[in-house]
């Protein structure tokens, strides 16, 4: 055991040892203390903002795939995704509600039912109010939310050259001008029909009949003796006055008058014999129509023996309404389909517009020219014609033709005008045209701006639902409403 000193320390140690104890223990105890100070004064402002953080109200909690579905607690969906919270500052409308007149409130899912004072539906959804600058312009407000559930789409006013479409249906007819009747110049009988069916196909030159005519032996045996006469007596060719006929060449001349084949007056010359019978040829290449004759039978000069048309070219007739009319020419392209070749597309030519008007379809027949080289379509074939004419004037405003609201007796559009509003604006609407494109649109002649954006999908639905606003405000009592008690 070591021995103590006097002064109560071991024996040994520096006299001087305790005070620098009791030095080092003050200087702890002071740095202690103010790096306890700096800790209490950043405690309170590390923990002011949580503080000043005020709770958001949810009303809701939408499906986090932006599906027409919600929910009034927490849930997932079907991919196991948390559903989304909807909160009260987001639903609100951008202006601040303590500066505007709340006139209602309406059910927050569209229900045709509304409250004087606030209130909650079965859902727990919260009324969504409606204010007094909203009914009195008629406009729509809309959350993003609400917009996105909708399908809500927008599309800007155009000012470009616009086409009409012009359909009319009607169907194929003989070209007028390419069908002939056959008839004979003289009386007589047939004694051959090569030609003897309907529907038979024959071509310019082609033998029809062969007749027996006693008019036409006694014309070729005139001819004989006048040839005759002019060898033996010698008559001179010229006279006075100028050039004329011989006694041969009148006869001969008479035969043609008769439309006899010319390859038939010179076998007469040649042969110097006479026919019997003489062959009818057909005067144009087409099909036979109608035949009237019979083998054997008798005819008169005159009588129609047979009906020919040429089928390379037809006529498709159709029906324009009198509101079509304006643009139409002569030489314009058609587009045409028949019936008869579905999927197939064919060209065509206007040819004429017929100069009278039906008074009780009020329509205007209209000409077109459909080539058939083939022989593959037939009259009587139904077709749909379709053509476009450009619009007179300069290029009008124009809208998608699904953006037009017509009731019959109101037509109006829905103006986007940007954060969620929509307004109703009626118009005076046109004509449908399309674009070089074929995109359908309408023109309007009056109420509409070139800056303006037109709603073109679900125009219906905001529609009916500003509409039902505007009932709503209607119903409301002209002084403010008393709260429930």
């Amino acid at each position: 055991m070591k021995p103590v000193s006097q002064a109560g320390h071991p024996k040994g140690w520096p006299a001087a040892l305790p005070w620098v104890f009791l030095l080092g223990g003050l200087l702890l105890g002071a740095g202690g203390q103010r790096l306890w100070q700096a800790k209490a004064q950043a405690a309170p402002a590390s923990a002011e903002p949580a503080q000043a953080t005020p709770a958001r109200k949810i009303l809701y909690y939408r499906n986090p795939m932006g599906q027409p579905d919600t929910s009034p607690v927490p849930k997932k969906d079907e991919m196991g995704m948390d559903y989304l919270p909807v909160y009260a500052d987001e639903a609100s409308a951008p202006t601040p509600p303590a500066q505007r007149q709340i006139l209602y409130y309406r059910n927050p899912m569209g229900q045709p039912d509304v409250s004087p004072v606030p209130k909650k539906d079965e859902m727990g959804m919260d009324y969504l109010p409606v204010y007094a600058d909203e009914a009195q312009t008629g406009g729509l407000a809309l959350s993003p939310e609400r917009i996105q559930q909708l399908g809500v789409l927008s599309s800007p006013v155009r000012r470009e050259p616009l086409y009409r479409a012009i359909r009319a249906t009607g169907r194929l007819s003989l070209d007028e001008r390419r069908q002939q009747t056959v008839t004979a110049k003289y009386a007589g009988w047939v004694e051959k029909l090569p030609v003897n069916s309907t529907g038979q196909t024959v071509h310019a030159g082609q033998t029809l009949l062969e007749t027996y005519s006693p008019e036409l032996v006694a014309a070729q045996q005139e001819y004989l003796i006048a040839r005759d006469s002019q060898h033996k007596l010698g008559l001179s060719l010229q006279a006075d006055g100028g050039r004329r006929l011989t006694l041969e060449e009148g006869a001969l001349q008479r035969l043609r008058y008769w439309d006899l084949p010319e390859a038939s007056l010179q076998q007469l010359v040649k042969t110097r014999q006479v026919r019997r019978t003489l062959p009818l040829p057909s005067p144009i290449s087409g099909v036979v129509l109608a035949k009237k004759v019979l083998q054997g039978s008798y005819f008169k000069a005159g009588d129609p023996l047979f009906e020919l048309a040429d089928l390379r070219e037809l006529w498709l007739l159709v029906e324009v309404f009198e509101t079509d009319l304006a643009g139409l020419k002569a030489g314009e392209s058609v587009a045409i389909r028949l019936d008869a070749y579905p999927g197939e597309s064919l060209q065509g030519k206007l040819d004429f517009i017929y100069p009278t008007l039906n008074p009780q379809t009020r329509t205007v027949s209209v000409r077109i020219l459909l080539d058939n080289p083939d022989g593959r379509f037939k009259p009587g074939m139904l077709a749909n014609a379709s053509l476009t004419v450009p619009l007179p004037g300069e290029p009008p405003l124009s809208v998608p033709e699904s953006a037009l609201i017509d009731s019959g007796t109101r037509q109006s559009l829905l103006i986007a005008q940007g954060n969620g509003r929509f307004e109703p604006r009626a118009v005076v609407a046109g004509p449908l045209a399309v674009t070089a494109l074929g995109e359908r649109r309408v023109v309007i002649k009056e109420g509409l701006l070139p800056e303006d954006q037109v709603v073109t999908r679900a125009n219906f639905l905001l529609d009916s639902e500003s509409n039902l606003k505007a009932a709503f405000g209607s119903l409301q009592p002209a002084t403010s409403p008393a709260k429930e008690g």
